[in-house]
């Protein structure tokens, strides 16, 4: 099957689903043995289910089964099972495909797809199967499907007829779902799950399955939905071993640990809670623990391959690439057809620059699983990148679209090359191989290329030498700064690399913003009025808490504003503990020390300390802007002086008083004068200061703006054209600079700044001004190039120059300013050319 087939299949998957699931004719039945123990069992009550299906005879032997498979007794598991297939008892067939999926755990494959192959023979020849047996036989179809993408089909189809028979057959509904999301089917699993709720209201395997859900959809409500699944069922293992995972992958180690020995003590049987607590132990150094899981592990699989994989999940959550490789091909080299552990290698191939060797493992797994929509984006990403052009200069390479390729690469590897010459001072490392970016036209290509689907929020992402990054075409004008995101991604591969990629998300996230700042006066830490709300409201994180903001927010904007608070904390640590501070931490976390012991080691305070010590810091360094937001009074929701001066100025406004709303505004100013917000006073300011004439008090204004907001298309527009009208060449230049790291892709504009860099005699500018008008591909392309040729003559590069001016004759011979330009040339360089 091509990949290109994958969505008729999956749509053909949904329609079987949706065919009969629910049947309005169909009488709802009394509950099963089944029932009965599922429901309790799903409530957690794992005793009173074991006792429930034992009181109920030989037909309550296979669910008896699946109780102590849960329990992790799989001998006894194993004993029910075949007890119930002997006894020839009503539950038989579940036994049945409790057998196959045993000996699939254990990882004898033949036996588990010859005893699954057998029921489905019997399901197809049979006739009157009750809802039971239709998803015993639907479980056996599903390990079919890992041989055979029909029986993927054939499943669901079991389930879906399960549901047919009997109405009340919740397993049936909930398997149903589980295939879809197993498949990657995230919406029409979320409506199964809502459906199976609607006939069980509250039942903890659908909120978890709407937990799982959330988290493929990268929701915020995951956390949410967990919590609600575990307190209707406190032994939900997949549940508390999820929670470990999110614990994990928020290096709370401790807590990871905890809820993973919870979810052992439950079921000690289940590979996934031995591999997290290998993973834990693996990231901590704690070898003993390490080699206590892997013993248990190998005790329910002499190959366990899950194990590894594990490992290789928990190794690229914790941004360590070439780690997650190392354990992936562990894991290959014990279950060859893993398509987790592919897809592990192919992925973080990729993420080492090895586009080959990566697409071609890639191939590999989708070739055994053709659902699996991360593989077949990015193979699709990768033919389509076939196409990119790559540019190789310095230190970097550059890979994107023709077009933006041609005119990004003139601004982006000088500033590239800048950053790596100032970052390779202050963190003491280099790179060993050369920095690999990539620029994507379309924002979803970018996504694809970050974590398999659409939908990332980010404008871009460092593996360490490989960066991937939004083109400025990806967003709206004024959406983003391109340059300031080129720049912060490349701080991460120098924290990243020179920490052993041990650093901890915060303290990356922190310097890469603080670097921006340090780079261009108007890049980095925007001041508003959300961030120091929430800061004073007790919304955002300790800075020993600080990784939970980015990696399990509590509201909308969390992670954004964790951002700017990172920055301020790393920020008052080189402020405080001196410029050794930062580069001393990212080598405390290279030796395999946590932060707690990073803090005690290189700042000499303890993770309380510091979390006391930067809240002084933070109130004092804006105490100003806190002040501005501050309620005054009893009531606590009143708007803060900032905030009321401003609605005073609006008032004004709305009344036609201008004298008044200028007042208002210089108020609200005085109160705040920091802020450069799109909607705040300099703005509104600047306008009335043109009406009035006063063009150096506008620019004034205006410059509040575009010297601390980075995305300022307008002001930076208006504060161009004035500078412009004052005959401030050079503060034009500097605005006009600043807009062509918001959009790049005005022609005028690089006009304008080709004319005023030659007018200051800034020949270099000029030709690289020349140089993009070229790249923008305009109407007149050859009077571009003769324009580009006069500036390279401007700057003296006379070789360069004669050779433009000959590829413009070679296209127009007749074009006679070229001619004459070419000949102006010849005798300025003394016929040497």
């Amino acid at each position: 099957m091509n990949r290109r087939s994958l969505l008729c299949f999956a749509a053909a998957l949904g329609s079987i689903a949706c065919s009969s699931s629910d049947r309005a004719s169909a009488q709802i039945r009394p509950l099963t043995v089944t029932a009965r123990v599922t429901s309790l069992s799903d409530a957690g009550k794992l005793d009173d289910a074991e006792k429930a299906a034992r009181a109920a005879g030989a037909p309550g032997l296979g669910v008896l089964g699946d109780i102590l498979v849960l329990r992790g007794r799989l001998v006894a598991a194993d004993s029910a099972y075949r007890a119930s297939i002997a006894a020839n008892a009503p539950g038989q067939r579940t036994a049945q495909v409790g057998l196959a999926e045993l000996a699939w755990r254990r990882g004898d494959r033949t036996q588990a797809l010859q005893l699954a192959r057998a029921l489905t023979d019997a399901y197809q020849n049979g006739s009157n199967w009750n809802g039971d047996d239709c998803v015993a036989t639907g479980r056996a179809y599903v390990i079919l499907g890992t041989t055979d993408k029909q029986a993927v089909k054939n499943a669901l189809a079991a389930f879906d007829r399960a549901v047919a028979v009997d109405p009340s057959n919740l397993e049936g509904r909930l398997r149903v779902a589980d295939l879809f999301l197993d498949k990657y089917n995230g919406p029409d699993a979320k409506q199964s799950y809502e459906d199976a709720l609607k006939l069980v209201p509250g039942n903890s395997r659908a909120l978890f399955g709407l937990a799982r859900v959330a988290d493929f959809a990268n929701s915020k409500d995951v956390s949410k939905l967990l919590l609600e699944s575990l307190k209707a069922n406190p032994a939900l293992t997949p549940a508390l071993l999820m929670q470990a995972r999110g614990h994990l992958e928020s290096e709370a180690y401790d807590s990871a640990d905890i809820y993973t020995r919870r979810a052992l003590a439950i079921d000690s049987s289940n590979m996934s809670g031995w591999a997290m607590l290998g993973a834990s132990a693996w990231i901590t150094g704690d070898s003993a623990q390490y080699k206590q899981a892997y013993a248990s592990a190998q005790k329910l699989n002499p190959k366990p391959s899950e194990f590894y994989s594990e490992l290789a999940d928990a190794a690229v959550r914790q941004r360590r690439y070439a780690d997650g490789v190392t354990f992936a091909l562990a894991a290959l080299a014990m279950d060859s057809m893993s398509t987790r552990a592919l897809g592990l290698v192919g992925t973080n191939q990729l993420r080492e620059a090895k586009m080959e060797e990566g697409r071609a493992t890639l191939e590999r797994a989708f070739a055994i699983d053709p659902f699996n929509l991360w593989h077949k984006n990015t193979l699709d990403l990768l033919d389509m990148m076939r196409e990119y052009k790559t540019v190789d200069k310095g230190s970097f390479r550059l890979v994107a679209p023709p077009k933006e390729a041609d005119i990004l690469s003139i601004y982006l590897l000088p500033l590239l090359q800048e950053a790596y010459d100032t970052l390779s001072v202050r963190y003491r490392y280099k790179p060993s191989t050369t920095v690999r970016l990539e620029i994507f036209r379309q924002h979803a290509d970018f996504s694809v290329r970050t974590v398999g689907l659409t939908g990332l929020g980010a404008l871009g992402v460092s593996f360490g030498p490989v960066l991937a990054m939004d083109a400025p075409s990806a967003r709206e004008k004024g959406a983003f700064n391109w340059g300031a995101t080129a720049w912060h991604e490349l701080a991460h591969t120098f924290t990243l690399g020179s920490s052993g990629n041990r650093v901890p998300r915060w303290l990356s996230e922190g310097l890469s913003v603080a670097e921006e700042r340090r780079a261009r006066q108007s890049w980095g830490f925007d001041e508003t009025i959300d961030f120091f709300d929430a800061y004073a409201n007790g919304k955002l994180r300790p800075v020993s808490q600080l990784n939970e903001g980015f990696l399990r927010p509590r509201f909308d904007q969390e992670t954004i504003l964790s951002y700017n608070l990172a920055s301020v904390v790393c920020e008052m640590i080189e402020t405080q503990f001196g410029a050794a501070a930062i580069p001393g931490m990212l080598k405390a976390y290279k030796d395999g020390l946590e932060s707690p012991e990073v803090f005690l080691k290189v700042l000499k305070v303890s993770p309380d300390s510091l979390d006391k010590r930067f809240d002084a810091y933070m109130k004092k360094r804006f105490a100003v802007q806190f002040a501005a937001i501050a309620s005054k009074g009893a009531e606590l929701d009143a708007p803060g002086p900032f905030a009321s001066a401003m609605r005073r100025a609006a008032d004004f406004a709305a009344a036609g008083d201008m004298d008044s709303t200028y007042a208002a505004l210089l108020k609200a100013q005085a109160i705040w004068p920091e802020y450069a917000g799109p909607n705040g006073p300099a703005m509104q300011l600047a306008a009335i200061e043109q009406k009035r004439g006063n063009l150096k008090a506008a620019v004034e204004q205006l410059a509040r703006i575009t010297t601390r907001n980075n995305t300022a298309w307008e002001p930076n527009v208006m504060e161009a054209d004035l500078r412009e009208q004052l005959g401030d060449t050079t503060g034009m230049k500097r605005a006009l600079d600043r807009l062509v790291w918001i959009y790049p892709y005005d022609p005028a504009m690089h006009v304008r700044l080709a004319v005023a860099s030659t007018r200051t005699k800034d020949f270099k500018r000029a030709i690289l001004e020349r140089r993009a008008i070229v790249a923008l591909d305009p109407p007149d392309k050859l009077d571009a190039q003769y324009e580009l040729a006069r500036a390279l003559i401007d700057g003296g590069e006379f070789a360069e120059a004669r050779r433009t001016l000959l590829s413009v004759l070679e296209q127009s011979p007749a074009f006679e300013k070229a001619q004459t330009l070419l000949l102006e040339l010849r005798n300025r360089s003394g016929g040497s050319q």
